[in-house]
């Protein structure tokens, strides 16, 4: 059975856990254990970057055999990319920035989208927009939790997935901010570990990432 996204306005991704898994993936064959892992530990929806040429057939292999993970698409910047995506079996699209042709793009799609920004001006563009949901990257180097906690007063209705150079430590800062949804990272998914397929590892990473929502309550 295929995992729904959760019943929010379009169905919500940062809703599905308090961490995003952010995979960059050289070898499609990797894509199902990963998932699998993932899922395992409780982090049930992947982001698979547009970074490689295996990204796409990842996706697919994702979509077509682990049906309790959402699969989605990462690094889309042009409108071709998500449109490749979706056709690939992509559930959400995550952009690192946008501009009115890739949002566009990505709205037509039909799935859930993350536009990146991170900037005041551009939150106020895409709540002009209608769009309320968005990536805050990169997230450290922008101003990390001091900014979005500044954002918050004057522009409650966004929501936001900060991403870029988060890890375990910080992440529970990012989660006890109001207008944070989930986190992005890929530090339950280190390198060697996928490439040993040591995927046992990817999964208690994965189930203590999927634990931080709770000590993002004990920072309020």
């Amino acid at each position: 059975m295929t995992s729904p996204l959760p019943s929010s306005p379009a169905g919500s991704v940062l809703d599905l856990a308090p961490v995003l898994p952010v995979a960059v993936l050289a070898d499609a064959a990797d894509a199902v254990p990963l998932a699998r892992a993932l899922a395992a530990g409780g982090l049930p929806a992947v982001e698979v970057t547009l970074r490689t040429p295996a990204a796409l057939d990842a996706i697919r292999a994702i979509a077509e055999r682990v049906p309790e993970t959402v699969a989605g698409a990462g690094t889309v910047t042009t409108p071709e990319q998500a449109r490749a995506a979706t056709a690939a079996g992509a559930r959400f699209l995550v952009s690192p920035g946008w501009t009115e042709a890739l949002l566009a793009a990505m709205r037509g799609c039909g799935v859930p989208f993350l536009p990146g920004v991170s900037t005041a001006s551009e939150v106020v563009a895409l709540l002009e927009r209608g769009v309320r949901e968005m990536k805050f990257f990169p997230a450290q180097a922008a101003g990390g939790t001091a900014y979005l906690r500044s954002l918050a007063g004057p522009l409650p209705q966004a929501r936001f997935c900060p991403t870029g150079g988060i890890g375990p430590q910080t992440a529970p800062e990012y989660l006890a901010l109001p207008n944070v949804g989930c986190v992005g990272g890929s530090w339950m998914i280190p390198a060697e570990a996928v490439a040993a397929g040591d995927w046992g590892r990817i999964e208690r990473l994965a189930r203590t990432a999927a634990g931080l929502r709770g000590a993002g309550a004990r920072c309020r």
